[in-house]
């Protein structure tokens, strides 16, 4: 059972070892077998009797006019990075980009980001992303956390191949099972990927919180319209988002699969986005849009 109380009441209960223990009425025993019960904690005045700390030479206030001010940091640090604003879209649509995994059963943000020791890095978006998909299990080989480069057709780590395609300009794609991002409000399970490339997260279904974070990010979160679609998607296929411009809420996206043997299918995505969203996606980010409006 969970439960919500202050620390007086809960090592009262501690003390009753039961959660029906009434601390105002109820008797504990003594080591010597003596009865007695609990004090009523005496109430804490609202103010200090004797007025409040005044914090000098701990808080340091924040200069009127900031515009001049710069944040410095080590450029040799590996735990921390400044952040760099996402480009913006280009107005073109996605055309023929590699599919990096085509994740398999569940994939959710710790798999996408692992934990554990990576956290002391999360101030670090490039170090951080050397984590990327590290527990995805990959459909097309039942590796966990390796794929195909088709920059030279060797088994490599997710990362490690979309640093390769990001040096070469290349966008690419992710495809996903069903519920995919579950679990945490992880946020770096979507920076992660918009840092190093990926254009858009294509799904059986998507977890909510994840499904946000992705547009965020400033990366298509989209869902098959018809979940057999999933199974079409082979390793080296090049897909294809089209008219792009015409994104509008509740109209589906269009999708063109382009096969290796030259074959294509022509399949519909669903998406979320309402108004505002779409504005994030456009210019690259939600962070973008309100630096823009300030």
């Amino acid at each position: 059972m969970n439960f919500i109380g202050s620390p007086e009441m809960i090592i009262a209960l501690a003390l009753g070892g039961r959660l029906s223990f009434n601390p105002l009425k109820d008797e504990l025993t003594a080591a010597d077998g003596a009865k007695f019960k609990l004090e009523p904690p005496k109430p804490a005045p609202e103010v200090p009797e004797n007025g409040f700390m005044i914090p000098e030479g701990i808080f340091i206030a924040p200069p009127e006019n900031s515009d001049n001010i710069e944040v410095i940091i080590d450029p040799n640090s590996r735990r921390l990075q400044l952040l760099e604003p996402f480009s913006k879209w280009d107005g073109k649509d996605f055309v023929d980009l590699p599919i990096l995994v085509k994740a398999k059963g569940k994939c959710t943000t710790d798999h996408i980001s692992p934990a554990g020791a990576w956290l002391s890095l999360r101030g670090h978006l490039d170090n951080l992303s050397d984590n990327m998909l590290l527990g995805a299990v990959n459909a097309f080989n039942d590796e966990v956390g390796k794929g195909k480069n088709i920059l030279n057709n060797q088994l490599e780590t997710f990362s490690n191949i979309a640093r390769q395609y990001k040096e070469k300009q290349m966008r690419w794609v992710i495809v996903g099972d069903n519920n995919y991002g579950e679990g945490s409000s992880r946020e770096h399970a979507a920076m992660s990927p918009r840092y190093l490339g990926c254009a858009a997260v294509i799904t059986k279904s998507l977890a909510r919180i994840h499904e946000t974070n992705l547009k965020k990010q400033g990366i298509l979160a989209l869902t098959f319209s018809n979940l057999d679609d999933y199974e079409k998607i082979l390793e080296d296929d090049k897909i294809s988002l089209l008219e792009l411009n015409e994104l509008e809420p509740h109209k589906q996206v269009k999708c063109v699969l382009s096969h290796k043997d030259g074959s294509k299918d022509e399949i519909l995505l669903n998406h979320s986005y309402n108004k505002s969203q779409i504005e994030w996606f456009k210019a690259g980010s939600a962070l973008n849009v309100l630096r823009n409006n300030q």
